[in-house]
């Protein structure tokens, strides 16, 4: 092997350079795939491209590339402006590009422009292809098969705490006009960037394992961009979606295009405003059926009793002349019944007068025995009586004799006549002189008048 000139290998790098600039010195249109970008302190955008098979899994071929700060400036803007969207892992592209190499970074593209329509048909087709794979997995209108409860008054939320459009649900729901009560529990997510993806799933997870608890889950966020807004055509939360057990209405806030999520929900709305008024109407219609279906109820009863009445009145007219008849028949059943025991009581009676005669021979002895035995017990009892009357009369002429010489004694007359008083206010008899007043006029009966007098001075408590 002949051995030719030595080269340095910085000489090789800029030989491969002078080559490639040589061989593709124009601009080229690429379509790629973003695996990866970030932008550094001095506002270069710097991008890994790929190119994968057509399963999306093994990448084909990989390159850096990079927008240089002051044209990264300007399509960063533009590209917004048009897609609605910036640029993120994941995105594919078509971008103007210039081959670039250097001896120490080595190979990379340069981009100049890109073509924003592109990118719009990418995101497009990537929103189909969800769909076409739920339509295919046959679960795209599970949800939407689900019924809304016609009470929907326990609701879960799937939303961020600090989201505007929760703060105005959560306002709109509570103050209605109808005074309809509502029972929330927030289930705090993500709702945009790579986070959104886990945080909604975590949380309706987290709902559907007490699923029993709540009527409806909602999931809601205020107003944004198209970019904040497509983290929801996304096949995996829409996915969980399909295939939960309570019907979820979702309002994220597009003005637009629904998103995948919005397709697969049981209830799309465009704001979380929106939810707030359409669970309130739901409750308005079931009051209303309520208030409908007591009425049909009422008008129901009212018809029932009606026709019963009349029932009833019908049956009162049939009545009246059985009720007759049978009284007639049960009338002719005593009659015949009081006849047979007339005839009866007669036989006895007759077979009866033989007994008499015989009967009255041997009571006659027997009653004057008994007539005597009682007659001496009557007597008995009537001297018992009479000496116990005498003794009660003896005892209580002596009790009588004591209580009026007591009566006598406790005479009031007498009472003063052995120097006693009674004194007296306004014809009130005093027994303590603590009630009286300096100036109080009091009366004094004597055995012989009453004195009136004055009070001067108030009554001292005795001392001990």
């Amino acid at each position: 092997m002949t051995v030719g000139k030595k080269l340095t290998l910085t000489e090789l790098q800029l030989i491969i350079r002078d080559s490639l600039y040589l061989s593709l010195p124009g601009i080229y249109w690429v379509t790629a795939e973003i695996s990866e970008i970030k932008e550094n302190y001095a506002g270069h955008c710097y991008l890994e491209l790929v190119e994968k098979n057509q399963d999306e899994s093994n990448i084909r071929s990989r390159i850096k590339a990079v927008i240089w700060n002051k044209r990264y400036s300007f399509l960063k803007s533009y590209f917004v402006n048009i897609t609605g969207e910036t640029l993120k892992a994941g995105m594919k592209i078509l971008a103007k590009v210039k081959i670039d190499y250097h001896e120490i970074y080595g190979l990379s593209l340069v981009i100049s422009d890109l073509d924003p329509s592109f990118t719009i048909g990418e995101l497009a087709v990537k929103r189909q292809m969800i769909i076409r794979r739920l339509e295919e997995e046959g679960v795209f209108t599970m949800n939407r098969e689900i019924d809304i409860p016609i009470v929907p008054q326990k609701v879960a939320i799937v939303s961020s705490k600090n989201a505007a459009g929760y703060t105005d649900f959560i306002r709109h729901l509570t103050v209605n006009s109808y005074g309809y009560v509502f029972y929330t529990a927030l289930f705090d997510s993500a709702m945009q960037g790579e986070e959104a993806e886990p945080g909604i799933i975590s949380a309706l997870d987290r709902i559907a394992s007490m699923a029993e608890v709540f009527d409806v889950v909602v999931i809601i966020r205020g107003g944004g961009s198209q970019t904040d807004l497509s983290w929801f055509d996304n096949y995996n939360i829409a996915y969980h979606i399909t295939q939960f057990p309570l019907p979820v209405i979702t309002g994220i806030g597009h003005e637009k295009d629904l998103s995948v999520t919005d397709m697969v929900a049981c209830r799309a709305l465009k704001t979380p405003t929106a939810v707030a008024g359409f669970l309130i109407e739901c409750m308005n219609e079931a009051e209303i059926s309520i208030n409908g279906l007591s009425e049909e109820i009422k008008e129901s009863v009212n018809l029932i009793l009606d026709r019963n009445r009349s029932r009833l009145e019908t049956a009162r007219i049939k009545l009246i002349p059985t009720a007759r008849i049978m009284i007639s028949v049960i009338k002719e059943q005593l009659s015949d019944k009081i006849l047979d025991t007339v005839n009866t009581g007669k036989k006895y009676i007759a077979r009866a007068g033989l007994l008499p005669a015989d009967q009255l021979s041997r009571l006659r002895p027997a009653a004057k025995g008994y007539i005597s035995a009682r007659e001496s017990r009557i007597n008995q009892y009537m001297q018992n009586l009479r000496s116990s009357s005498l003794n009660s009369l003896r005892m209580n002429t002596v009790n009588i004799s004591g209580f009026e010489k007591t009566l006598t004694a406790l005479n009031p007359e007498n009472v003063l006549g052995r120097g006693y008083t009674i004194t007296s206010q306004n014809g009130r008899i005093l027994k303590k002189g603590a009630a009286l007043k300096k100036g109080d006029v009091i009366d004094t009966l004597f055995s012989d008048g009453t004195v009136s007098s004055i009070i001067k001075n108030e009554a001292e408590s005795p001392k001990h």
